[in-house]
């Protein structure tokens, strides 16, 4: 129900679509573009004649337009294709020109900007991006299942507790009447009736306090599980799971912590940001080269008294080829030493990050398995002492009716009682979450619990909203 409801799950799902539009925008560098142009002129001027007369009421007609298309290659190649002309109208005489013109041009970096390693830099960059957030989603999924998990365990102690508190009080009530009638009858002295009266008030006042206490994680697990029924204030919840038995069994601390190095998001988030980082210094150290580049032009031109005409002679008599190389580098280039110098650093220090977060995995994990153990032992523990102190208090009570025991200790017996149980249900609920913790630290839970997180596809809709299996 969390995986499907829970609003703060359904805003992390968006960020890896998210991180996947910075993908399509770095790939669309390498997208063609096409350019289209039309123009027209229209002149009215005056010339000298040979013999130094001024003419004038000339009128000059030019339409032209061309179209071409160009791009950008991984290899560093930028490549354009162009196809144009224009016609004119010179008056008064009709002195008509065409003139069509067709070229290509190429350019490749030589130095910096040469191959696609350093032209790929940020579209992988952005890929790794992409992934770094699906791991971030599977974290922030565990992260939720682990806390629906305590929250559930925590309200279900708060219920069993409550009912405990109550039926002590119930207890402590009849105990209070009881009192009474044998003191009415003589049989007791009025010094036993303070004792079960505090006694009853005691319980009174831990009841309250548990029933506040389940009524706030009741809250609290609604958000969690079910955002809607926050508006019913009158919903009840009654859970089912009951705690395993004692003793429930975790794997060795070598497996788990095996299954950590593999799964856990963050040690895979940060081998993703290592990845990014070597991909930086592809560029940082391509960046502290010349930039020299090697280009090539061919074009044709036609000629004719109209534009159409100019189109069959293109390339006739005409052509024209420009090769050249533009060399430029900063002097000192001092930015880009301070921008490769940065990257070594950052990745050095990335690698020793990741060596020092296997060892924190390795302590959550073994912290985590130590634990288990303990409220495992707990478990035991406490199921003997509330054997006891219900031992103790039906020998108390056998004591009291017969009148070799006071209220005072029959009470103290009771309220010992209520202690161990709610010790019991205490120990029985933090197992359950000592195990939860060691599949979260691991990296596991997710799996263990027959669950799977996918993002939201643009649009709005889920792929695959997760479930259980």
């Amino acid at each position: 129900m969390a995986v499907n409801n829970n609003r703060s799950l359904r805003i992390a799902r968006m960020n890896p679509a998210i991180k996947r539009t910075f993908e399509e925008q770095n790939r669309a560098a390498f997208d063609p573009a096409f350019r289209a142009e039309i123009s027209g002129d229209w002149r009215r001027y005056s010339r000298l004649d040979s013999d130094g007369g001024l003419i004038g009421g000339l009128r000059n007609t030019t339409v032209s337009g061309s179209v071409g298309v160009s791009g950008k290659l991984p290899t560093g190649t930028e490549v354009g294709l162009f196809a144009g002309g224009s016609e004119s109208d010179d008056s008064p005489g009709d002195a008509r020109l065409g003139q069509s013109d067709a070229g290509l041009t190429v350019s490749q970096s030589l130095l910096q900007g040469l191959g696609a390693a350093p032209n790929l830099v940020e579209l992988r960059q952005a890929r790794l991006d992409t992934r770094l957030s699906e791991h971030e989603l599977r974290a922030f999924a565990e992260s939720l299942v682990a806390e629906v998990e305590n929250t559930f365990w925590d309200y279900r102690l708060a219920r069993r507790s409550t009912e405990i508190v109550r039926e002590s009080m119930r207890l402590a009530e009849r105990q209070l009447e009881d009192v009474r009638r044998r003191i009415a009858a003589g049989g007791l002295a009025e010094t036993e009736l303070a004792a079960a009266m505090a006694e009853v008030a005691l319980r009174r006042e831990a009841l309250i306090n548990a029933d506040s206490l389940l009524a706030s994680l009741r809250i609290r697990f609604l958000r969690l599980v079910r955002p809607a029924a926050l508006k019913e204030p009158s919903r009840e919840i009654l859970p089912r799971e009951r705690p395993a038995a004692p003793g429930a069994a975790a794997d060795s601390l070598s497996e788990h912590v095996a299954v950590a190095l593999k799964q856990r998001p963050d040690l895979a988030q940060a081998a993703l940001l290592l990845q990014r980082d070597e991909l930086e210094l592809v560029k940082t150290r391509n960046g502290m080269l010349p930039r020299m580049d090697l280009f090539v032009s061919l074009g044709k031109t036609g000629y004719a008294e109209s534009f159409s005409s100019s189109v069959e002679k293109l390339g006739r008599d005409t052509g024209e080829t420009t090769v050249g190389l533009v060399f430029s580098t900063p002097i000192g280039n001092r930015e880009a030493g301070a921008r490769h110098a940065r990257a070594l650093f950052s990745r050095e220090q990335r690698r020793e990050s990741i060596l020092n977060m296997e060892d924190l995995v390795r302590v959550d994990v073994a912290s985590a398995h130590i634990e288990v153990g303990r409220s495992s032992q707990q478990v035991e523990a406490t199921a003997a002492t509330q054997r006891f102190q219900e031992e103790k208090l039906r020998a108390e009570t056998a004591k009291f009716d017969v009148g070799h025991s006071t209220a005072l200790l029959v009470a103290q017996a009771q309220r010992d009682l209520l202690v161990s149980q709610v010790a019991a249900e205490q120990a029985a609920a933090a197992q359950m979450k000592a195990m939860t913790k060691l599949f979260l630290m691991d990296g596991s839970l997710l799996d263990r619990r027959g669950i799977s997180v996918s993002a939201t596809e643009p649009g709005g809709s889920d792929g695959n909203r997760g479930g259980s299996r």
